[in-house]
């Protein structure tokens, strides 16, 4: 995940909660034992307890009279005795009873079919395995609330779907605090979103004021006790960090455990711009050094914030930075120029994730002078190794739809679950007076950027010939401003070059004491940074180009640059000016916008349509 913030906020904001652990031992779930001291299906447990007492018997004769009233009747007292064994402590009590009642200490053997005779072994093995079981497992039954929870949130993929499964169950609300705890995180979730769907704009001010207002009020506190203290020895982070990519890169690895622990000593999460990076690339080279990346790039897959932690860092990063905000200002303007007064807008967005870009356009559409256009939003499901289930993209419909009925503007939401390059116009289902725009914010650099074989084309110029096919108004590309290279030790130091400028803008614009900041460095950024220094091949899951490389693969594909629109470009420099940092950068080149901290480009805009010069 080697983009910068950008591209992991675009990617990662509907994402479910994480799961819970699971257990290797399944079995039916229970009532609580105060109430029926029965299994929740009684077929399950009947079922199962035949299952197991017909090993070695016939199994013809015994699937035959399966219904047989006898039968049933000796079944019962092992359905009661299994459902009881997990409501409490006396397993113990329960287990030896049934091996007197199965060894005939209070039972009549003589009422026993020969076939539960020949099964009376594996029932006292059985009752044997959940008595030593039973050390592990908690108590009051919270092992049974604990294994329900979890599986409403394993079944569910939206917050919607959490709330709907949980508040079916009154019962286990009030059992179980982690129920109603779930459920006031699925509110508050909710809540932020659509506050976030609503009022984006007024919340980001307001982020940004106080974010300043701490900023501020740290950088007088450090110049107060600044000239008490004494400076320590400088150590020049990056050029260890550099040395020990080299010494990695060639297997020296005695050299570079001495490095890392020169870099360790001095590296920090929570020190100054260049501690916190060190303190992540060190991670990486560790790993890298290790040999064990791939089991740990696929472990990281699954790793990542909360829903909740997640949105609250998302708003940190608008306050702290005008990148994400240029870029849907960009998009939003640029649609707008594009509709030319027409009223049916038709948006296919590649890799959607979270939509605050569309609700912010919404709003824009409702204050349009004359009638409300209509809106149609194609979501093409993101690429990455994790899946993304369509109900995460519905759930995303859902708040748009929302949104749009607000300000009464007609809305439709399409997904597309397919693979990138197999997407073209006729998936599309366009209407010939629509307004067709193509968005890629930060998106295309997920793609393969040659075939995995030697003579299959590349991934990014089958989509990007697709996208010229469809023919749209206009292609809206934003994306990451660096590149890999050809070996590990050319991407180290352009990582390592990129997000020196990413920490470093962090600091100058967010308090070193704020936890959001930890959790976006450390956890967010950090998996982006062990991605380009741990994994090869399929495991890097991004390979960014520079914005004159797209350019010759945009034009080779049949696409032409459009000039930038001046008011667009003054308005952004305006904002950008008037509302954060002085040492952002915004400029131009080639019809591009360009932008950046202190003097390093980070990202690049620019608008596309198809040439029609060029022959398909």
């Amino acid at each position: 995940m080697d983009t910068a913030l950008e591209e992991v906020f675009v990617e990662g904001l509907t994402d479910p909660l994480p799961q819970s652990p699971s257990v290797s031992l399944e079995l039916p779930m229970m009532q609580d034992a105060d109430s029926q001291g029965w299994l929740s299906s009684d077929d399950m447990v009947l079922s199962y307890a035949a299952r197991m007492l017909m090993e070695d018997t016939d199994n013809k004769l015994l699937c035959q009279y399966y219904d047989n009233p006898a039968l049933l009747e000796v079944q019962q007292p092992f359905a009661e005795i299994l459902s009881s064994s997990f409501s409490g402590n006396n397993i113990n009590t329960i287990t030896k009873g049934t091996m007197d009642l199965l060894q005939g200490g209070s039972g009549d053997q003589s009422t026993l079919s020969p076939a539960f005779s020949k099964g009376t072994n594996a029932v006292v093995a059985f009752l044997k395995g959940m008595e030593e079981a039973s050390r592990f497992l908690p108590t009051d039954n919270a092992y049974t609330t604990f294994m329900k929870a979890n599986q409403i949130v394993r079944k569910s993929s939206t917050p919607r779907e959490i709330k709907k499964r949980y508040n079916r169950d009154e019962h286990l609300e009030e059992k179980a605090g982690r129920a109603s705890k779930a459920i006031m995180v699925m509110d508050e979730l909710e809540e932020m979103l659509d506050e976030m769907m609503v009022r984006g704009y007024e919340v980001c001010i307001k982020d940004m004021e106080d974010l300043h207002v701490a900023k501020t009020n740290e950088v007088e506190k450090n110049n107060k006790v600044g000239g008490s203290k004494v400076k320590k020895d400088v150590v020049d982070l990056c050029t260890l960090l550099i040395h020990c990519s080299q010494a990695v890169a060639v297997n020296n690895h005695r050299g570079a455990r001495e490095l890392l622990k020169q870099i360790r000593r001095h590296a920090s999460k929570t020190g100054d711009a260049a501690q916190r990076l060190a303190h992540c690339f060190a991670k990486g080279l560790e790993v890298r050094l290790a040999g064990t990346r791939t089991q740990l790039c696929q472990s990281l897959v699954m790793e990542g914030p909360s829903a909740m932690e997640f949105l609250k860092v998302y708003k940190l990063y608008m306050a702290a930075c005008c990148f994400i905000r240029t870029a849907f200002i960009f998009n939003v303007m640029a649609i707008e120029h594009s509709m030319g007064g027409k009223n049916r807008l038709h948006i296919v967005d590649y890799g959607l994730q979270h939509g605050l870009q569309w609700a912010g356009l919404l709003h824009q559409m409702a204050n349009r002078e004359g009638s409300l256009p209509k809106v149609k939003i194609t979501a093409i499901s993101h690429l990455q190794p994790r899946p993304c289930p369509a109900e995460r993209l519905e759930e995303i419909g859902h708040q748009l739809s929302k949104c749009a009925s607000e300000l009464g503007i007609p809305f439709k939401f399409h997904a597309i679950m397919a693979k990138w390059e197999e997407v073209c116009i006729e998936n599309l289902n366009t209407d010939a007076d629509e307004v067709l725009v193509v968005s890629d914010l930060f998106s295309l650099g997920v793609l393969m950027d040659e075939g995995i074989y030697f003579d299959d084309p590349s991934p990014r110029d089958t989509v990007l010939n697709n996208i010229r096919r469809m023919r749209p108004n206009v292609f809206i590309q934003s994306i990451v401003n660096y590149s890999y290279g050809t070996s590990f030790l050319t991407r180290f130091r352009e990582a390592l070059f990129y997000y020196r400028a990413l920490f470093d803008m962090l600091d100058a614009t967010i308090p070193r004491e704020n936890k959001l900041r930890t959790v976006l460095e450390q956890g967010m950024l950090g998996h982006c940074v062990f991605n380009v220094i741990a994994c090869e091949g399929v495991d890097l899951l991004n390979r960014p180009e520079r914005y004159k490389q797209w350019q010759v693969r945009n034009q080779r594909a049949g696409l032409r640059q459009l000039p930038l629109q001046p008011n667009i470009v003054n308005l952004l420099k305006d904002k950008e000016k008037k509302d954060y940092h002085k040492d952002f950068l915004l400029s131009e080149d080639g019809q591009w916008l360009l932008q950046g901290w202190m003097g390093r480009i980070l990202y690049a805009h620019s608008t596309w349509v198809s040439d029609d010069n060029i022959s398909g």
